[in-house]
């Protein structure tokens, strides 16, 4: 197999989304794990419903949306510091321990290196400039296209930013929704299967299955 470009999904494939459980129990005490597991589970519920109902907003207003709505569930009271202090959190996510020596790795083989994110450039670029990733790779948003993982008008707009074939790209997201978009897409993809996960049965197999990034250095 010829691979000329990787394309890394960002939020939880390069970044610990969880990572912000220590600022929300510093805001909330008791309820830190709470508030990250719940938010991040409506950010993706939020996003997945503005795209099938054709209603595009972009990630960071999602991401907000979804935070107020975590907090009201957990009958918790808030101000607006409180939202801004949680979501610079995301901001500042912590990458995971092996992304940054692989991805230096990577470029020193000459690999084409994306991050493409349904996150917006005003929340990708400090985050990945903070982690000391922008010298190994450039940013795609489907704010660009105004169309969210896993529809294929995202894919495909990747893809043409790259200038390469399909079947030279691949495509890692610890996200198996994000993994079935891509693979019906037609990239080759990776799971980066950090939880140890079964995987969905949705009628996709991912072409490679990893644990962590540094596997990628095997092939």
């Amino acid at each position: 197999m010829t691979i000329k470009a990787f394309i890394y999904d960002a939020y939880g494939t390069l970044f610990d989304v969880h990572s912000v459980t220590e600022k929300a129990e510093s805001l909330f005490n008791g309820y830190g794990k709470q508030i990250s597991e719940a938010w991040r589970q409506k950010q993706v519920e939020y996003f997945m419903l503005h795209q099938l109902t054709d209603r595009y907003i972009p990630f960071s207003e999602i991401t907000k949306n979804a935070l107020s709505y975590t907090l009201n569930k957990l009958s918790l009271s808030y101000k607006k510091e409180d939202l801004d202090h949680l979501m610079n959190a995301y901001l500042e996510l912590q990458a995971y321990e092996e992304v940054s020596e692989t991805l230096k790795n990577l470029n020193r083989r000459k690999v084409k290196q994306t991050i493409f994110s349904n996150g917006t450039k005003d929340m990708l670029t400090p985050l990945v400039k903070k982690r000391e990733l922008s010298d190994f790779c450039n940013v795609l948003s489907v704010d660009d296209v105004k169309q969210y993982k896993p529809s294929p008008a995202a894919y495909k707009y990747a893809h043409e930013s790259l200038g390469v074939n399909c079947d030279e790209i691949l495509f890692m997201s610890s996200n198996f929704w994000d993994i079935t978009g891509a693979s019906s897409y037609g990239f080759k993809t990776a799971w980066i299967n950090r939880s140890k996960l079964p995987e969905d049965v949705l009628g996709i197999e991912p072409d490679y299955i990893y644990s962590n990034l540094k596997e990628l250095l095997n092939i």
